[in-house]
């Protein structure tokens, strides 16, 4: 799976940033004016010749691009974050893997059908045991399978009851979800299966899955897992040393 799902700014807006980036550094009246349009009242003259000021520039510095690329994405993915952060970070009570109570917070989507979500449990539990500070706020979205959403379900119910990180872990050592793995794993943690069964059922249930597949929509993701860190919106089994690059990153 790709790398964030995010639509990144394209090459002609960069170089069109680039040229009023060009402007202002010459002290010339439109920069202002072109930071907002590069293109904006440009006679024909004007326009080539900045475009080949930004031309050179590039070829002579060409890896000003991708950080320029990785600035703006950071941008974009902050807008699309705004106003949905704090829901998207609050957890379903008892859905968190390692510090509760953490000061930095990372977000998984994850459905307990998706093998890429099961080899990422390794790497999440290595950064939990080395981050005494991170907290992992799970969102279980059920997109691969008829029984994703049992097993999302079962999870949430796990969580009321303060064993979600033992159904977790049971669920994806036992494998894919279905009506006995997903009994098998309950067991596994402990739950008092009346209880959980109720749970699993109830409407509140059933309204927070939804809710973490909307977020999930809003932030482009359309698979799983998926990351939020800080600003950083991550798609795919991308392994520890890039989770926890984004981390530090995030922690600066």
């Amino acid at each position: 799976m790709n790398e964030t799902s995010a639509a990144r700014p394209s090459l002609a807006w960069i170089i069109g940033l680039l040229a009023a980036f060009a402007v202002a550094a010459g002290g010339g009246w439109l920069a202002t004016r072109h930071f907002a349009d590069p293109a904006a009242g440009m006679s024909g003259n004007d326009r080539r010749a900045i475009e080949s000021v930004v031309h050179d520039y590039i070829l002579a510095n060409p890896e000003i691009l991708p950080q320029a690329m990785d600035n703006l994405q950071r941008k974009a993915n902050s807008e699309r974050l705004s106003g949905l952060r704090s829901e998207v970070e609050r957890p379903f009570p008892g859905a968190v893997l390692g510090n509760p109570k953490g000061s930095f917070t990372l977000v998984e989507f994850s459905d307990f059908a998706c093998g890429y979500c099961r080899k990422s449990v390794e790497d999440v539990a290595r950064l939990v045991k080395e981050n005494p500070e991170l907290r992992v706020v799970m969102r279980d979205i059920p997109f691969l399978s008829d029984q994703s959403e049992a097993a999302a379900r079962m999870g949430l119910a796990a969580a009321e009851q303060g064993k979600y990180a033992k159904f977790h872990d049971a669920m994806f050592a036992i494998g894919r979800p279905d009506p006995t793995t997903i009994e098998a794993a309950a067991k596994a943690a402990g739950l008092d299966l009346a209880k959980a069964r109720e749970a699993a059922g109830s409407e509140r249930i059933g309204q927070e899955i939804a809710r973490s597949v909307d977020h999930a929509r809003q932030l482009g993701f359309d698979g799983t897992p998926s990351w939020v860190a800080g600003d950083e919106l991550i798609s795919g089994a991308v392994g520890y040393e890039r989770l926890s690059e984004a981390i530090a990153a995030a922690s600066k």
